[in-house]
Order: structure tokens, then C-alpha cells, then sequence
């Protein structure tokens, strides 16, 4: 399962990748054994996945030596990798609990299925209302597999999830029954083309036992093509001109005066070059120029803020904002006339990163990753991010992996995804993971996506996945296209996640109706 996600991509695997432990896990008698299996599949699943992490070393040029840079490396990528693991151990636990032993047949065969699939999709929501989320299984179909993105359209990402494992389930349960059928006839040798080969004589019947899982793989990517096949019908009246700087400021230099000066440099050129393209609107990538916009005096003076008062062409800055006494990780609209309009507050903060879970046990043990004095705290989650063209959806870096944030704010009048991100961070591995992520953004809430990053993989997505435009990785960009403003509501933006209680309904009914016979 781990090569279903970048760099690899092999989206395909998905689909049969989880029959394995299907099998395993209700042969096994032991719920211990279930639960190490599970915690086994899930580390080859989730270790591979992110092992993109282990790219934060080196960190010396955070005055971190180079042999303790290594260990926290190694600490994050184990943390995360076990932190994922334990998803699917606890699903391999409950799920060998849980299945009745009263019944056989189809009737086993069907609670079975019905109890996987809830229980993962149960478990997934759980993870994800916490602070460690990435490595859904929807995210191994993106951004290959635009038709099967295209369910979560319906219920979010966890459709896409609970599709999975419904064929994986499904070419399960047809493995099992193919091996009770071949217990019970003698194996036989039947002529090939070139040798002799022995086959059971159940071999011509496998085709019965996987017509349900492959006539299921096939329906759900039919509705995914019907959402998918869906016409834009752009309106030019809705349009936006929308510009993009990747500033390619590596985090050697981030922070410190050649950093700075070099940003400055490099965004100002860039707004320059936009705004002489008639572009409405320039965005640039998350903490673009670190400074607190707030103060007045740390922005009268940049020549990127000049820049803005003689074009007079609205721009997105990704800068540092105030609460309180701390920080937040903020993008500013900044209009025409130099004044702050608007303003988000990144709302999931890297753990680890930007933040440290358990501060006062992890704290002693690692470093902040993060060269800032002060703290930096998470935005609110009923923010409304108004521009002079209309509201827009915005997510800054981490909070691309958590759909909701996206969804609450289509649902509050959003129009268009801004994204801003460094990914200087970490391997090439990571930025491509979280285009995808931001693929299926764009698909849930059918609207534009725009993605200004530091280091790369900036882009223009359209409502249907399909990337208009990607930049290269470590490279100095400035790209201007036209979006359009869109108002349309998708089942999943009006309704959220309706089918994890769905399925949690369902799954509870057929219990109990079993329990009482």
C-alpha cells in the first residue's frame, strides 16, 4: 500500500493491497495476532508513505548538531510511521472481536463487510479530528485517479476510504470462499498450451467468487465518472486573474538577513511581473515574507509593499500575525491601497513543528523544529476569509490534509481555493503528496485551486482535479492564469461527513438484529 502515494504513484495496488490482512486477520484466532498484523501492515503502509519526513535532517542550519538532527529525524518518522500503525491495529483488533461466530455463509460474509468497512472509516474520522493526519487511503488515488476522487463528492474523502475497502473486503471474502470450495474437490491437471499445469478444479469457478468485487470496483468508478463528466461552463463574469510567485528561498537562509533581503527581492520582481500582466490578484507562499504585518513599521519600508501602492493590484501575503502575545502563521489580503483587508490564521499546526504535543513530556526530549521565539498558536475554525473579488477558501500548508477545514468555509460562501505552503522541509516526495491533498480539496468542493509554495509544487487545479498548471521543484517561478468564482454546493459541503454515521447506524442495527436471533 505504501507505493500507492508519490513518489511511486501506483494507485492500482490500492484496490488489492488490503486482502492480505483481510485474509489473515479472520484466520487468525489469537486477537493479539490480529492486532500485530494490523500494526505490521499498517507500519509497511504508512512508514514508506512518509518516509518523506526523515527530510528535515539536516537541521544544523537551525543550530541543530548534525547527530542529534538524525535522531529527531528518525524520532518523527517512527512517531508518525507507529502513530498510523496503530489505526489498523486497533481495526484488525476490533474487527476479530466484533465479527459474530454464530453465523456462516453470506450472512457471515455480509457483516463481515459491513463491520470492516465501518469500523476503518470510524477510525479515520477519529484520526482525523486529531493533530497527526495525512496518509488516508483516499490519498492513494490521488491525483491519478481523478474518476474515484470524484466520490468524495458525495461524503468527503472517508467515500473514497470506505470504496477501498469495500472491493478489498469484497476480493477478500471471494479468497476465502474460492479456498473452502478448493478444500473440497481433489486437484485435477488440465492441458495447457505449453506444459501441464495443475490447477484445483475450482479454478474455472474463481470468476464467481470475484464477479461482486470487480462488478463493485467497476459501479463506483461509474458514479465517479458521471461526477467527473460533469460540464465547468465557465463564466466570464465570474473570471479572476490570479498570479503566482514561487520565491525558491531555501530554509538555510529563510530566516536570517540573507534570506530576508533575498524574499523581499525576489517577491517584489515577481508582483512587479504579475501586476504588469493585468493579473486581479498575487499569491505568494506561506510566510512568504516573515515579518508581523501587523506593524506598520516592519512593511512601510519593503520595497514589496511599495510595489503594492504604485501597481495597486490586491496581493496575498503569507507573513506572521499577532495574538496576543504570540504568533500566528497568517495570509493577508492586502488591497490596492496598502491596507490589511483580511487575514487567516493557519488553523493545524505541525506537530512537532510548529507546536508540541504534550509539551511537557516531548518538550524535554526534542527541540522545537521551529526557530521561533515565541509561540505560535492555531487559528479559530469559524474563519471567514473575505477578498475584494468575494470569500475564499484558504488552507496554509498542513491544513491542506484536513478536509473539513475546507468544506466549513465552502459551505460559509468560499469561491476559490487559496493554498500557500513552503515545503522546503522536506524531500521532493512531500510536496508532490501535498498537491495531491490539495487535488482532492479542489474535488470535494468543486472549486479553482490556486497553490503558491516556496520550494515547489506550486499550481492552478481546476473543480475536476485536472492540474492546469505545476511548477518545477527548487526553482524561482512566477505564473498568471484565469480562475472562475463558483457558488456551486457539492452533498459533501452541504452535509459534511453523512455516511461515517451512516455506516456506524447500519452497522449497530445489523448487531443487534443478530444478537437477538
Amino acid at each position: 500500500m505504501g507505493m500507492t502515494t508519490a513518489p511511486v504513484n501506483a494507485w492500482f495496488l490500492a484496490w488489492i493491497a488490503l486482502v492480505p490482512l483481510w485474509v489473515l486477520v479472520i484466520q487468525q484466532e489469537k486477537y493479539f495476532d490480529k492486532f500485530l498484523l494490523g500494526l505490521v501492515w499498517g507500519i509497511g503502509y504508512h512508514g514508506v508513505a512518509l518516509f518523506w519526513i526523515t527530510g528535515v535532517h539536516p537541521m544544523t542550519w537551525l543550530g541543530v548538531p548534525w547527530l542529534a538532527s538524525v535522531a529527531i529525524a528518525l524520532f518523527c518518522w517512527i512517531f508518525i510511521t507507529l502513530w498510523g500503525a496503530i489505526l489498523v491495529a486497533i481495526w484488525a483488533y476490533l474487527f476479530g472481536v466484533l465479527i459474530p461466530t454464530s453465523f456462516s455463509g453470506k450472512i457471515l460474509s455480509f457483516v463481515r463487510v459491513l463491520l470492516g468497512i465501518t469500523l476503518w472509516c470510524c477510525l479515520e474520522k477519529i484520526w482525523s479530528l486529531g493533530s497527526l493526519w495525512w496518509t488516508s487511503l483516499s490519498l492513494t488515488q490521488s491525483n491519478y485517479n481523478l474518476v474515484i476522487l470524484h466520490l468524495s463528492q458525495l461524503s468527503g474523502p472517508i467515500t473514497v476510504t470506505a470504496a477501498i475497502v469495500t472491493v478489498n473486503a469484497l476480493f477478500g471474502e471471494g479468497f476465502i470462499k474460492a479456498k473452502l470450495q478448493e478444500k473440497k474437490v481433489d486437484f485435477r491437471f488440465f492441458l495447457s498450451p505449453s506444459s501441464f499445469f495443475p490447477f484445483p478444479s475450482s479454478f474455472f469457478l474463481l470468476p464467481s467468487f470475484f464477479f461482486l468485487p470487480i462488478a463493485t470496483f467497476i459501479f463506483f468508478h461509474i458514479v465517479g465518472f458521471s461526477l467527473y463528466n460533469i460540464p465547468l461552463n465557465p463564466d466570464s463574469e465570474t473570471a479572476l486573474k490570479v498570479g503566482i510567485i514561487q520565491g525558491n528561498i531555501p530554509n538555510e537562509i529563510k530566516l536570517n538577513s540573507t534570506g530576508w533581503y533575498r524574499a523581499v527581492e525576489g517577491y517584489t520582481k515577481g508582483y512587479k511581473k504579475l501586476a504588469d500582466q493585468n493579473v486581479d490578484a498575487v499569491l505568494t507562499p506561506e510566510t512568504a515574507l516573515p515579518f508581523l504585518w501587523k506593524n506598520q513599521n516592519n512593511r512601510r519600508f519593503l520595497s514589496f509593499y511599495q510595489a503594492i501602492l504604485d501597481k495597486k493590484v490586491v496581493a496575498w501575503v503569507g507573513g506572521y500575525g499577532k495574538q496576543d502575545n504570540n504568533l500566528t502563521n497568517s495570509l493577508f489580503t492586502i488591497d490596492n491601497t496598502g491596507e490589511i483587508f483580511s487575514r487567516y490564521d493557519k488553523i493545524k499546526l505541525v506537530p512537532l513543528g510548529e507546536f508540541i504535543p504534550f509539551n511537557e513530556i516531548l518538550g524535554k526530549l526534542i527541540d522545537r523544529l521551529s526557530p521561533l521565539d515565541a509561540h505560535l498558536v492555531p487559528g479559530k475554525t469559524d474563519q471567514i476569509f473575505d477578498t475584494p473579488f468575494g470569500k475564499a477558501i484558504v488552507g496554509i500548508c498542513y491544513d491542506s490534509a484536513f478536509s473539513e477545514v475546507f468544506q466549513r468555509q465552502t459551505a460559509a460562501g468560499g469561491e476559490f481555493i487559496l493554498t500557500a505552503a513552503n515545503n522546503a522541509h522536506y524531500s521532493p516526495t512531500m510536496p508532490a503528496q501535498h498537491h495531491a491533498q490539495d487535488v482532492m480539496r479542489a474535488i470535494e468542493t468543486d472549486r479553482w485551486a490556486v497553490r503558491a509554495t516556496n520550494t515547489g509544487y506550486s499550481g492552478i487545479v481546476d473543480p475536476h482535479g485536472r492540474t492546469i498548471w505545476q511548477s518545477g521543484i527548487n526553482t524561482y517561478e512566477t505564473y498568471s492564469t484565469t480562475i472562475y468564482r463558483r457558488n456551486t454546493q457539492t452533498l459533501y459541503v452541504k452535509w459534511g461527513d453523512w455516511l461515517t454515521p451512516l455506516l456506524l447506524v447500519g452497522a449497530g442495527l445489523t448487531k443487534i438484529t443478530l444478537w437477538l436471533k
